[in-house]
């Protein structure tokens, strides 16, 4: 069975549970998930020999009987499901994101039950999810407490803020704590005049030009900062 087929049944597996319960109608859990896979294999542009760009932004559209029933189950952990298993075949597929997933539901009177559409684009974000990027001086990778970004914008904004770029559920960390700005001379980490301060390597620091390897601290969080495959874990 080839990646697609193993994974098209982990996807149905895994999900079938939530979806399972959300929808009652004819339409089956593995339709959205595949029905996003397409957009996303349709919709992928080749942009280098080792670099393919697939779209991150996605709006699903189902009939109104469906999507009543995904509004009383909760659309926002529905989208959740969905963003997390696209991350995942992305990664299958060696497919990049230049900016984060979203995954939005319309309805429309003409949409029979038990069908689905996908629209998708690409938007150009501060960050997106790694998938088989390595890290590069232009886009560097950063770990925070596990969860890890490629940097895919000029500018970053790390903080406790829901309007943050990277939002850290952290109390020692300000709604607006540190400023990652790649430049044509490095990455620079600023501190936002936050409450408990930035460190790099231990060091208080109010601007600093990163090095591979780094280890920054806001807070309670630990941001690990890679620009070298070489060296990148």
């Amino acid at each position: 069975m080839g990646v697609f087929g193993k994974f098209e049944r982990g996807i149905e597996n895994a999900v079938n549970s939530v979806f399972g319960r959300a929808f009652k109608s004819e339409i089956k859990p593995v339709e959205i998930a595949s029905a996003i896979n397409r957009a996303m294999d349709e919709g992928a542009a080749v942009y280098s020999r080792s670099r393919t760009i697939s779209p991150n932004v996605f709006t699903v559209t189902l009939s109104p009987d469906d999507y009543a029933r995904l509004d009383q189950w909760g659309r926002e952990s529905i989208a959740d499901e969905l963003i997390d298993h696209a991350i995942k075949y992305a990664t299958s597929q060696g497919y990049t994101f230049l900016g984060p997933l979203t995954v939005s539901f319309t309805s429309n009177e003409e949409a029979g039950t038990g069908t689905v559409r996908v629209d998708s684009q690409t938007v150009r974000g501060a960050v997106a999810p790694v998938t088989t990027s390595a890290p590069s001086p232009a886009n560097p990778i950063i770990d925070v407490q596990g969860q890890r970004y490629l940097l895919t914008g000029p500018v970053t904004i790390i903080g406790r803020g829901s309007d943050a770029d990277i939002v850290v559920d952290d109390t020692g960390v300000s709604r607006h704590h540190l400023e990652l700005r790649v430049t044509p001379r490095g990455v620079i980490a600023t501190d936002l005049n936050s409450t408990n301060g930035s460190f790099v390597e231990g060091h208080r620091i109010t601007a600093a030009t990163l090095v591979d390897g780094n280890t920054i601290t806001i807070g309670r969080t630990r941001i690990m900062f890679w620009t070298n495959p070489e060296t990148y874990a």
